[in-house]
């Protein structure tokens, strides 16, 4: 028994042309829709940046308050013990708790410094988007359009540049190294004074813990970023480079 054909049908289709899967053709969108898509990924990394900042400052004032409450405390515990072995023992467990602390904040700010930094490349290169759809916007940006390492500093400091050498001396990560130096140099004092050394001994304790302490940090985070500058490829390099 034949079947009749649909009308719009032709006789040599069957019933399992109908499912066949039709052919699917690439939709040319305005140049709207990539600049919103470009938009809402560039506030999500501002938003993203914002909050990494913002739990960085909350991670200092914690920081910084616990000295405070260390500070007074030790002040109590003098008042009491007059210095005796008491104080010491106090001191030096509370002293190093409050170092330990100090550590791991440091270790926190540093990696939401490189987490900040990937940041500031992904938005270099979504600036760079920008261009490609409208290349007259670009006088208008003050931040760049590029991803290598020269066109990356306009965006921490656009005046001076990446020739501010004693820049990272105010970051917030080399505040918590002088920070972190100054309790390692207690640390090492109470130590000593444990000991009943003498008071140049004391002294010199006390610098040789915040020496190796500073200089074990500066080392590893040059170490860091040495690695990740070596690794790092830019995909949108200015002309100059």
């Amino acid at each position: 028994m034949s079947t009749v054909p649909s009308p719009g049908q032709s006789p040599a289709d069957g019933p399992s042309s109908a499912r066949q899967p039709t052919e699917t053709r690439p939709v040319n969108s305005p140049p709207s829709v990539p600049a919103q898509l470009l938009a809402t990924e560039h506030w999500s990394l501002l938003a993203t940046r914002s909050m990494t900042q913002s739990e960085i400052l909350s991670r200092i004032s914690m920081f910084l308050t616990l000295v405070s409450a260390t500070i007074v405390s030790l002040a109590l515990i003098r008042q009491v013990t007059q210095f005796d072995q008491r104080f010491l023992t106090f001191a030096l467990v509370l002293i190093g708790a409050v170092f330990v602390v100090g550590v791991l904040t440091q270790m926190r700010v540093g990696s939401a410094s490189m987490e900040d930094l990937a940041h500031v490349i992904g938005m270099s290169r979504l600036r760079a988007a920008y261009v490609s759809l409208d290349p007259a916007i670009e006088q208008y940006l003050v931040t760049s359009a590029h991803d290598d390492d020269a066109c990356l500093w306009r965006t921490y400091n656009h005046l001076v540049g990446p020739n501010a050498k004693l820049r990272p001396l105010a970051s917030s990560g080399a505040f918590i190294m002088v920070l972190n130096a100054g309790l390692a140099a207690t640390f090492g004092a109470l130590v000593a004074s444990g000991r009943d050394a003498a008071v140049p001994v004391v002294t010199a304790a006390a610098v040789v813990c915040a020496a190796v302490f500073l200089g074990a940090s500066v080392l590893l985070g040059m170490r860091q970023f040495k690695r990740i500058r070596e690794r790092y490829v830019p995909l949108f390099a200015s002309v100059q480079q």
